[in-house]
């Protein structure tokens, strides 16, 4: 599935840059260049994702129903 989000990108003041997603609490990244920057959020972005989605499903009855829906 595939979803667009924002990047925030900036310069480090340690040198290289940072990056957050404010549609993800929690969400950032860092890197020496922005495409590292950016990748890296990426992959934080779908940690935090799939470990919420997960989060919700322990413990639901066999019975619920799961479906997905499109937004936007």
């Amino acid at each position: 599935m595939k979803s667009e989000f924002t990047a925030i990108i900036d310069k480090a003041p340690e040198g290289g840059f940072w990056a957050f997603c404010p549609e993800v609490p929690g969400a950032n990244g860092q890197g020496e260049t922005i495409d590292e920057a950016k990748q890296s959020l990426i992959q934080a972005v779908e940690l935090i994702l799939e470990d919420r989605r997960l989060d919700f499903l322990r413990g639901l009855s066999k019975d619920v129903i799961q479906e997905k829906i499109l937004v936007g």
